[in-house]
């Protein structure tokens, strides 16, 4: 222990850029891999999700910040963690391209009272999640569902075939203006 607490506390143990750096890289391999596990792994977390995001957590602490130990290389972590997730926050806010690469797109699993299956396996959506969606919507038919999507937070929306009809045609008419873009309803994933 030095002579001076502060030193102990606040001085880096290696080169300043190192933890930046460090983060940084921490920060895009967990984004990539958080995209990659899929919409429904966002939106919905288990007990296990927990246990997975704690150890994660844990795991990558130490690659972060390497055998710093200091207030200021927590304090420089934490900054760059907060900088990058505003920097990701404005890029897809701005740049649509960007939020289709970072947040993916809606997917149709249920079009007209079917269950859309490649749609769903993609998604690794069951139908018991589909049940539940309808379940929350006071939907008890599938019959009854005009159009489920899996939105990018991982939920899913669900529009009763009555109302899904009703703004079809308010749409084709030119009364009203159609509630959802049409990428939502035509996109890829559509189906």
């Amino acid at each position: 222990m030095s002579p001076h607490p502060w030193h102990d506390i606040l001085a880096l143990s290696g080169p300043w850029w190192s933890i930046p750096l460090r983060t940084a890289i921490v920060y895009l391999v967990l984004l990539i891999g958080v995209r990659l596990t899929g919409k429904r792994q966002i939106g919905q977390m288990t007990l296990f999700d927990l246990v997975l995001l704690l150890m994660i957590s844990n795991a990558v602490q130490n690659a972060m910040t390497g055998p710093d130990t200091s207030l200021t290389g927590g304090i420089i972590a934490a900054a760059v963690l907060l900088l990058a997730n505003g920097t990701v926050s404005r890029l897809t806010f701005y740049d649509k391209r960007a939020r289709s690469l970072i947040e993916g797109e809606p997917t149709i699993v249920v079009r007209n009272g079917a269950i859309l299956e490649r749609n769903c396996r993609r998604e690794l959506v069951t139908p018991d999640e589909i049940e539940t969606a309808m379940r929350e919507h006071g939907i008890n038919d599938l019959g009854e569902v005009g159009l489920a999507v899996l939105e990018v937070d991982g939920s899913i929306s669900v529009i009763p075939k009555a109302e899904f009809r009703v703004e079809h045609a308010a749409a084709r008419t030119g009364t009203r203006p159609h509630p959802h873009p049409v990428r939502f309803l035509r996109g890829q994933h559509g189906a």
